[in-house]
């Protein structure tokens, strides 16, 4: 029994050595993660191989209980049997993919075992689907979510399957041979079957683990790239990215191309791969017109024309946005050796983060160049209406009052200087703001001699931004709107005091009139073409608000018979944070 139990040991290490070059290959990882139809088809035909090779290197004993030990069994005479590792492989291909594909496992098994032992011992091929159809279905409920059941389990189910073919072999065969076997077979196989899951799961493990590094290298990179990433693929970024990659990495050189030129390169071959020149390698032309990575193991791979050129080893990804390669990450070693699966994966992931970046950074540039022209297009629409009405007032003082008429044309002249001025700027200061609107009022008074007073309260610095027109914008809708019918005791309040540590909020009130529902249902929502062009001003505004600070500053109005307020919260910004 002793001798047996060495033999089978043997047996045994030739199953473990398969198993851990396995689970070194990529394909065989990526099938043992999942369960499809597609992997369970390919764990079967692995484990179908292998429970092959179990039969085969087996030790043969013979009717007289003398053990046999050739190389390879490629015959078994009917009289003989044979102690080998095939339970074990049949509970490894149970816990793995499953009762099915640990049944076809087993019956491909127990069909082997019959033909090369000279169609003898039936009972094999129904004890081996028994077996793996059993730790299958046993397996996958003791497992819950994970991957696979714990090592207590394995070891129970393994040596449950052991007894299943013990009681075979004991029904079939008797009682001697069972003697011999079981002790050695039950504890072996037990024992390989749990070393055979753990080794699969501890590279799982670590592989998982080797992920959560890699990710956490990636996330932390893109952090300290994205601020260079936002504002285009230029020389100067392109410099700032790759010393940051080449700081935090291992690489011996850091490179990134735009179609034609090298845009920056930190670390070995700076002194001919040169920013601003075209590019140099082969290995990055192919990279950039195609638009596929490539992975190089060797200079000539590289294809550097620079005979003295130290890099050994690249892999160059293309950076994509809408489907166009617009440029390259390239990343070099001196020494092929350095170049693993744990360096290419993480050159994957940076590359896809930064294509992410440049094409987020293009599209924020896009929206930003959009929205101020359409801002600019908005205040083009603002000041029509004030314009016909000045100029029809400057026409009919020329006709009593020429002097008036000349104060009315330099107030229209200051007015749309600062017009002019202030439409250049998404944000004007409080200060410019008021010197338009006093502008404005001139022209008015000039209109309306004392029908309005304009009372301001300013608890806000002079150069706290807010948009332009907006103060304009209010106190026009209060002029031309609330104090209808009414040619004295017409109060406008401009009120802007602080909400909060970083917020303030303007509010315009009148004593007039109101609002009725039917038109302040629209106002600030969409144009009211009733209104002589207060309307369409409220809405370009209220568009102007949510555009540039979000809905929380849209404009919120409150009405009654005794007025009118309109107000808005700004987050508090001075000119100097702006230009800083």
């Amino acid at each position: 029994m002793f001798n047996l139990f060495i033999l089978l040991a043997e047996r045994l290490g030739i199953i473990m050595v398969l198993a851990f070059l396995l689970v070194n290959m990529r394909f065989f990882r990526n099938l043992i993660e999942k369960r499809t139809l597609k992997s369970q088809i390919w764990l079967t035909i692995i484990f179908s191989l292998f429970v092959v090779i179990a039969n085969l290197t087996g030790v043969e004993i013979t009717n007289s209980s003398e053990v046999i030990m050739p190389p390879i069994i490629t015959g078994l005479p009917q009289s003989d049997s044979i102690a080998n590792t095939r339970v074990l492989v049949i509970t490894a291909a149970s816990l793995t993919g499953g009762p099915y594909v640990g049944a076809i496992v087993g019956l491909i098994g127990g069909i082997h075992r019959v033909v090369f032992g000279n169609f003898s011992d039936y009972f094999y091929i129904a004890s081996s689907i028994l077996i793996g159809y059993l730790v299958g279905v046993s397996g996958d409920k003791v497992k819950g979510d994970k991957l696979y059941p714990s090592t207590f389990w394995v070891a129970v189910l393994a040596f449950f399957a052991e007894l299943i073919q013990m009681t075979f072999i004991f029904v079939f065969n008797g009682i001697g041979l069972v003697r011999l076997i079981f002790f050695p077979m039950v504890l072996l196989n037990t024992v390989g079957a749990s070393l055979f899951i753990e080794i699969l799961k501890t590279y799982l493990s670590n592989e998982r683990q080797l992920k959560a590094v890699q990710t956490k290298d990636v996330l932390e990179l893109t952090d300290k790239t994205l601020p260079y990433f936002r504002s285009g693929l230029d020389f100067a970024s392109a410099e700032h990215v790759c010393c940051i990659i080449k700081k935090y990495t291992n690489f011996d050189a850091v490179g990134l191309t735009d179609r034609v030129n090298v845009l920056a390169h930190v670390g070995a071959g700076e002194d001919h791969h040169i920013a601003g020149e075209p590019v140099l390698t082969d290995l990055s032309k192919s990279v950039i017109t195609s638009g596929k990575e490539k992975i190089a193991y060797s200079k000539e791979d590289i294809g550097c024309p620079h005979k003295n050129c130290p890099l050994a080893a690249a892999i160059v990804c293309p950076l994509q946005v809408n489907d166009e390669t617009i440029g390259a990450l390239k990343l070099y070693f001196c020494e092929p050796s350095k170049l693993t699966v744990v360096e290419e994966n993480l050159v994957r992931g940076l590359a896809m983060i930064f294509s992410g970046q440049l094409a987020i950074g293009i599209a924020e540039e896009q929206t930003s160049l959009r929205n101020e022209a359409e801002i600019r297009a908005l205040q083009v629409q603002i000041n029509p209406h004030f314009f016909f009405n000045a100029i029809n007032t400057i026409a009919a003082l020329m006709r009593f009052d020429v002097e008036k008429a000349r104060q009315a044309l330099l107030q229209l002249s200051a007015f749309f200087r600062s017009s002019l001025r202030n439409g250049q700027e998404k944000e004007v200061t409080f200060k410019q703001e008021k010197e338009h609107v006093d502008a404005y009022l001139a022209i008015e008074t000039l209109r309306f001699p004392n029908k309005f007073k304009i009372n301001y309260q300013i608890n806000v610095p002079d150069d706290t931004l807010l948009p332009s027109f907006c103060l304009q914008i209010f106190i026009e809708n209060a002029i031309r709107h609330a104090f209808k019918g009414r040619k004295t005791g017409n109060v406008v309040i401009v009120k802007a005091e602080m909400v909060s540590a970083h917020h303030f909020e303007i509010a315009v009130t009148d004593n007039g009139s109101g609002i009725v529902p039917a038109i302040l249902q629209k106002l600030g929502k969409k144009p009211i073409t009733e209104s002589k062009g207060s309307g369409t001003a409220l809405y370009n505004l209220n568009r102007r608000l949510k555009g540039l600070y979000g809905t929380s500053s849209q404009l919120r109005i409150e009405t009654g018979k005794t007025g009118t307020t309109f107000r808005t919260k700004l987050p508090l910004r001075s000119a100097q944070e702006r230009n800083s």
